[in-house]
């Protein structure tokens, strides 16, 4: 990933853009370019943008919810799937809090309305690229709620079957614990007074010990184990 608080140099954010309006897919897209972004793609429908991000290959994919020939989540499902470290912002016209549950468990890292400014949504996609949730504000609250709720629910018998859960350093745990409160990588780091690439680095290791694929399922575990406690 390109984010680093270090101030290296590094090679650009790549960004793709997935709308079925044409003139504000190529605003958005142009707003990013000019703002340093690496644009490597954009598409105007579901199908469209499966084949092509499988092609380019983004760090960051902008995704709309509402389009033609598949769904947004679907979208995000499939590409996430098969690339855990893929970053999706999704930027919509909706608030519906469905519609935000929905994006976040297909595997949506973020979700940030269309009435957010330019300056706004550069921030987002920069915060997303480097492994922060993003949300317009007054949706987080909505989103934490709904992993505790996921939380909540039976464990599907394949996780009961596991014989015992890796061992995490006390760092990890620590960062774990963190993250299940609902706090960003940005906060993590300064609350422990190290780096923002060291909070990704443990969040990763932390998802490659549990077998985990993304900050949804890692909340989740952290849930169940009562860690957001305390």
């Amino acid at each position: 990933m390109t984010a680093d608080t270090s101030g290296a140099r590094q090679d650009p954010i790549k960004v793709m853009v997935v709308d079925d309006h044409p003139m504000w897919r190529d605003a958005v897209a142009r707003d990013l370019a000019e703002s340093g972004f690496d644009v490597v793609a954009t598409a105007g429908d579901g199908e469209q943008a499966v084949r092509r991000a499988r092609a380019a290959a983004p760090d960051v994919l902008v995704l709309d919810l509402n389009l033609p020939a598949k769904p947004g989540v679907q979208v995000c499902k499939e590409l996430v799937g098969a690339d855990p470290a893929l970053r999706v912002l999704v930027l919509s016209a909706s608030g519906e809090h469905a519609d935000v549950l929905e994006a976040v468990k297909s595997g949506a890292t973020g979700y940030l309305l269309k009435s957010a400014s330019t300056e706004e949504l550069i921030d987002a996609v920069r915060r997303t690229a480097a492994g922060d949730p993003v949300f317009t504000p007054g949706l987080a609250g909505l989103v934490l709620g709904e992993y505790r709720r996921l939380a909540s629910e039976p464990v599907p018998a394949a996780d009961a079957d596991e014989p015992r859960a890796p061992r995490l350093t006390e760092r990890e745990t620590e960062v774990l614990r963190l993250v299940a409160k609902g706090l960003s990588y940005k906060q993590i780091a300064e609350r422990l007074v190290i780096s923002h690439r060291t909070v990704q680095n443990h969040v990763q290791n932390t998802l490659g010990k549990l077998q985990l694929h993304n900050r949804v399922e890692l909340v989740r575990y952290a849930i169940e184990r009562g860690l957001d406690e305390g």
